[in-house]
């Protein structure tokens, strides 16, 4: 039979002969080869098959369970845009091959994406011209604070500061820093900012201030309006966290009400995987100011249709990311953007800030609502009692579910975020809500047990303050 075969395939092509015509010691040099053989295990296809389907089993993915993380806009992603994202026209071109000679003649379709998903990005946020470059939501917000950088160094402005509340994300102080500027902290009044209080730290030094709308309390920033109108006097800019853009697309273009700079998270809004270190995309949008000092190169259309990339901007703050950003990240959300439309984008915004409500409607009487009002699409609460967010969290994990991102914001006593977003059903809702109102019901009748949660799971709970005093830094993993 083995010579039957080997006779059916010779001469094809792509099938390769039975004795490779060279051995690995006439192609290879000898520091290259082992001196002996690898010690492989030996095992059978079932038996990989389960080893990696049982791993598969022991995953907590959003295909499989609720993730309730509040900030985190941990949305269901649709299959088909992973579909898009694979095609072969997509994933098998080569990043260098628009920057070669007339490479970019045969890289038109992954420009015209490109272009296109920067188009939809302004359209939807207000903005005069994107990006699409920065890898993730940080490295966006990076980007966004070295453009106000450049548009002060470029007027000459001595800036050095940029103003940060205690509602924003906790990475734009991170980012501010980075980009070598002294952060002022500010006081939320009734959990939004204050003019007032604003205007107290307004200086002629201030750069920007770092906003995230709605704020991570859930709520959203009704005073927008004067807050501009104090900025604009000092010629300080508004950055946009677009971390929480789902609860307003389509609902408000933050460039018509004033901001200047806005990165977007492609990796939570518009339905692309997020978890798990990446992959990640920012793309950062800005008001007609900031146009010239976008990163390059920048991808651009001529009169007669064809797509080019152009580095030929002088005031650029230059490369921001390899190549140009996470292409198959923006893949998916330019498919997912098509596949809504606009009606489509509304009913995201909606939906999830529905959801969140019913949670926080529901809740209302077994956690301490510090902002018991109409939320955006995440609300805060404070555990109840003497019990601890910590410890509802860990009993939520014996009940199947993620837990609940708990002590951010940290102006929130023992604070528990919550974000549904808009793919969950309503049983999964009332189904989270029986398991938070029985976990919340043992811990006053049992804290003893609560403490010791999880117990259900393969790991059990660890003791957080001995692993932080005698914590193990080492390379050796054995």
């Amino acid at each position: 039979m083995k010579t039957i075969f080997a006779q059916s395939v010779a001469g094809r092509t792509g099938v390769l002969s039975e004795k490779p015509e060279k051995n690995a010691a006439q192609m290879l040099p000898a520091s290259l080869l082992r001196k002996q053989p690898p010690r492989l295990p030996e095992l059978s296809e079932l038996d990989v098959v389960r080893h990696f389907t049982r791993l598969s089993q022991r995953n907590y993915s959003v295909d499989s369970h609720f993730y309730p993380l509040g900030s985190c806009t941990m949305k269901y992603n649709p299959k088909f845009t992973e579909y898009v994202a694979a095609l072969s026209g997509f994933s098998e071109a080569h990043p260098l091959l628009p920057q070669l000679s007339g490479g970019a003649a045969h890289a038109q379709g992954a420009l015209q994406c490109i272009w296109e998903m920067e188009q939809w990005l302004c359209e939807i946020s207000g903005m005069a011209a994107s990006t699409l470059q920065p890898m993730a939501g940080a490295n966006g917000e990076f980007t966004g604070v070295k453009l106000i950088a450049a548009y002060h160094q470029d007027k000459g402005n001595k800036k050095t500061k940029v103003i940060c509340p205690d509602s924003a994300h906790g990475t734009n102080p991170a980012s501010a820093v980075l980009a070598g500027y002294e952060v002022v902290n500010i006081a939320s009044k009734d959990g939004m900012i204050d003019p007032e209080v604003l205007e107290a730290a307004l200086t002629d030094e201030v750069a920007a201030v770092m906003m995230t709308c709605p704020n991570t309390l859930g709520l959203f920033e009704k005073h927008l309006t004067r807050i501009v109108e104090k900025l604009r006097r000092v010629d300080a800019l508004l950055y946009y966290d677009g971390a929480n853009m789902n609860a307003i697309m389509g609902k408000m273009r933050v460039g018509d009400v004033g901001f200047d700079v806005v990165h977007w998270n492609l990796h939570k809004t518009l339905g692309t995987p997020h978890g798990g270190g990446g992959p990640g995309s920012g793309p950062v949008g800005v008001s007609e100011r900031l146009v010239p000092y976008l990163p390059v190169p920048r991808v651009e259309k001529g009169k007669d249709g064809l797509f080019t990339l152009n580095g030929a901007y002088p005031k650029s703050i230059g490369q921001i990311a390899p190549f140009y950003g996470n292409f198959g990240v923006m893949l998916k959300a330019l498919a997912y953007v098509l596949r809504l439309g606009g009606e489509g984008l509304k009913r995201v915004s909606e939906y999830a800030v529905l959801n969140a409500n019913y949670l926080r409607a529901c809740l209302g009487d077994v956690l301490e609502i510090p902002y018991d009002r109409i939320c955006a699409h995440e609300f805060v609460a404070s555990a109840p009692g003497e019990l601890h967010a910590l410890d509802i969290a860990k009993g939520l994990l014996d009940k199947g579910y993620h837990a609940p991102t708990i002590y951010f914001p940290l102006i929130v006593k023992e604070c528990i975020m919550i974000e549904p977003t808009e793919t969950e059903s309503k049983e999964t809702l009332d189904a989270f809500i029986a398991a938070l109102r029985e976990v919340v019901a043992q811990g006053k009748s049992d804290p003893d047990a609560l403490h010791a949660a999880p117990v259900r799971l393969p790991v059990r709970r660890l003791d957080e303050t001995q692993a932080a005093r005698s914590m193990v830094l080492t390379d050796d993993m054995g």
